[in-house]
């Protein structure tokens, strides 16, 4: 027999529908070139719509179809030094005689939302987050199943000469020597199944009850009830 006290509660008054506010994170993916990563990346992006790819500013010319703000913060090199002295950006580097960096302001905003940000960086570019802010990165290594596929995956994608493939094979052994500083690791086999497994991880990591910054009031709300 059903309890008539129960019957007679409203069920606003049992179920709390509002979601527990929480602070995002910034999830690192991080491979040799031809490993997966960028691919995973916009699959993961075309997916989940509480995540968005990390806009760097750059100090390289626009490009056609480019637009500021979306692809990259555009400015000139004296605004990028100006910000790396003011601590203003996360993480940067000089690339082919171009600036880029992570706007911390940018990142923080998002992460105070609740929303989650990709990174589609090396380890250079990870080990400098995790010195900025480590509890707020989770990092992930895309290793490739073997040399011999990934040097088929570099030269089947036709975007380069034979001499830059082994410039790529040749720098994949120092990039993949850093694996163990990452905290999960997928050996990018098949691509749906390293795309479920990176949401698997996010999924994980969005729950981890420090993230849950609405947690105490949600418990506290029930206490009170």
């Amino acid at each position: 027999m059903p309890d008539p006290a129960a019957a007679s509660v409203p069920a606003a008054a049992t179920t709390n529908t509002a979601p527990i506010r929480r602070r995002g994170l910034m999830l690192v993916l991080s491979s040799p070139s031809g490993a997966g990563k960028t691919s995973i990346s916009r699959e993961l992006l075309r997916l989940d719509p509480g995540i968005r790819l990390s806009v760097s500013v750059t100090t390289r010319p626009i490009r056609p179809g480019e637009q500021d703000g979306v692809h990259y913060f555009f400015i000139d090199q004296a605004s990028f030094t100006r910000q790396v002295a003011e601590g203003a950006l996360l993480e940067h580097a000089a690339v082919f005689g171009n600036s880029y960096g992570t706007p911390r302001a940018f990142v923080e905003g998002c992460l105070s939302a609740g929303q989650d940000v990709l990174f589609d960086i090396d380890w250079q570019g990870t080990q400098q987050l995790r010195e900025q802010a480590r509890s707020d990165v989770v990092s992930i290594f895309i290793l490739p199943p073997s040399l011999a596929e990934l040097r088929r995956r570099l030269t089947s994608r036709a975007q380069d000469s034979a001499e830059a493939v082994e410039g790529r094979m040749a720098r994949a052994g120092q990039e993949m020597s850093h694996w163990p500083e990452y905290d999960y690791i997928i050996v990018n086999r098949d691509f749906a199944q390293s795309v479920a497994q990176v949401q698997a991880i996010l999924t994980a990591e969005r729950l981890r009850r420090e993230r849950q910054i609405g947690l105490a009031a949600f418990v506290d709300g029930m206490r009170l009830a």
